[in-house]
């Protein structure tokens, strides 16, 4: 809004300017005292204007090729967390407004705005560097013709160590926007990605760069640039029944094409995909990529094949559109295919396989990885920072590595469900 004001004020003034410069000028093509005409004022030549430097370009170009002298290798562990979207309002998501069961799950499995921040700041101090997972696995064929995946080396700076952190459902679903949650990301008129919250207690709709996840990363990457190693951010695990960033870009199949309601659905969906468009690319171009989490949030452990291949359309056509192709696919609850897919490849592993996802991210208490030796695709899991694991005296320990829980979860807000550390 300042922005607006101040580019109006910068109108005003320059009409206010030209009005004298007209007059004066009125008569410019009078006849001279020797009855010759003037000459013409040769045009001054507008000046080019300066391209607004992009702030990113400092993250992306921080660390040289000769700083990177430290190789990390295929048996070395590229650590992974993952968080779903964190509590904006904890004040209000852990208050009597909202069901003690709610409450219950919404402290299981988030962390709050700022207990994400201390996270990161924790990992920063423990020398870790974000990494795009795109490096840490590639896809090779043999001198046979057979393709497999493989664990890169990656060179790093002397003393970091690599992490990737994912978020899963960054879609502001119904439930987050009423139990004190931001509701979607948007372009600022700075070029850079805010977060659109309503206020719980007082209704006021404003943005925000402090409440949610992806702006909070984004800067604290910008004021720590050797934290992202050539610009990587994170990875967005999207699912697609309520759009994707806020933003209703789902369609509705129940409607049919000849079904009078659907010219008006479809016309505001269109506007909904048009409007997610420019926060799809600035997020891009600032290092974030995207995996799919299923367009349902579908259990693969557990559903039919045939739902299953459905789903994954759908995904592909209401999500993969707009975001391009990924070849990343997290499962919802963690739920493996097949049963126990590093074991087994069975026809669901198969068949999301043959979809074009090579590397499958399940949830486990450290950030195991096993290439598969039967298809090209490896299996991992994600450790997830959360309620559930800032309470537990066991996960204290394996935590140990990233942050020390009891500096992190804020008792103050949470509910009152105890500790076993």
């Amino acid at each position: 809004m300042n922005g607006m004001f101040r580019r109006a004020a910068a109108l005003a003034l320059a009409a206010a300017l030209m009005l004298p410069l007209a007059a004066c000028g009125k008569g410019s093509d009078t006849v001279g005292p020797n009855n010759t005409p003037a000459a013409d004022a040769t045009p001054t030549p507008e000046a080019t204007p300066t391209p607004t430097p992009d702030p990113y370009d400092a993250v992306r170009n921080y660390w040289s090729e000769d700083q990177l002298t430290q190789a990390w290798g295929p048996d070395q562990v590229v650590e992974h967390l993952f968080f779903h979207p964190v509590i904006a309002y904890p004040e209000y998501t852990f208050s009597s407004a909202i069901p003690a069961d709610r409450q219950k799950g919404l402290d299981d499995w988030m962390v709050t705005a700022d207990e994400f921040k201390k996270i990161l700041q924790s990992v920063y101090d423990k020398g870790y560097i974000l990494v795009n997972m795109g490096d840490v696995w590639s896809e090779v064929t043999d001198e046979n013709g057979v393709t497999r995946m493989q664990r890169n080396t990656l060179m790093l700076p002397e003393g970091k160590k690599p992490l990737v952190i994912s978020f899963d459902d960054v879609n502001y679903y119904q439930y987050m926007l009423e139990e004190g949650f931001t509701s979607k990301l948007v372009l600022g008129e700075d070029g850079q990605i805010w977060a659109e919250t309503k206020d719980p207690f007082t209704g006021e709709v404003s943005l925000t760069q402090d409440l949610d996840a992806t702006p909070i990363l984004d800067n604290f990457v910008l004021e720590h640039p050797d934290f992202s190693l050539n610009g990587a951010k994170a990875i967005y695990s999207l699912t697609g029944y309520e759009g994707i960033f806020g933003y209703r870009t789902q369609n509705d199949i129940d409607i049919a094409a000849d079904d009078p309601a659907r010219p008006a659905f479809d016309a505001k969906r269109q506007a909904e995909i048009e409007a997610v468009k420019p926060i799809i690319e600035r997020l891009k171009e600032t290092g974030w990529t995207f995996g799919s989490h299923t367009w349902g949030h579908i259990r693969l452990d557990s559903r039919p094949l045939e739902s299953i291949q459905r789903d994954t359309v759908r995904w592909a056509e209401e999500v993969g559109s707009l975001v391009g192709p990924t070849n990343i696919l997290f499962y919802p609850h963690g739920g493996r295919p097949d049963g126990d897919d590093w074991h087994t490849t069975g026809p669901v592993l198969q068949y999301l396989q043959s979809q074009g996802f090579r590397i499958f991210a399940s949830v486990g208490i450290n950030s195991f990885s096993h290439i598969k030796s039967d298809i090209s695709a490896v299996i991992c899991d994600r450790l997830h920072p959360d309620g559930t694991t800032l309470r537990n005296g066991k996960a204290l320990k394996w935590y140990e590595q990233f942050y020390d829980a009891r500096e992190i979860i804020d008792l103050d807000v949470r509910p009152d469900l105890g500790t076993t550390w």
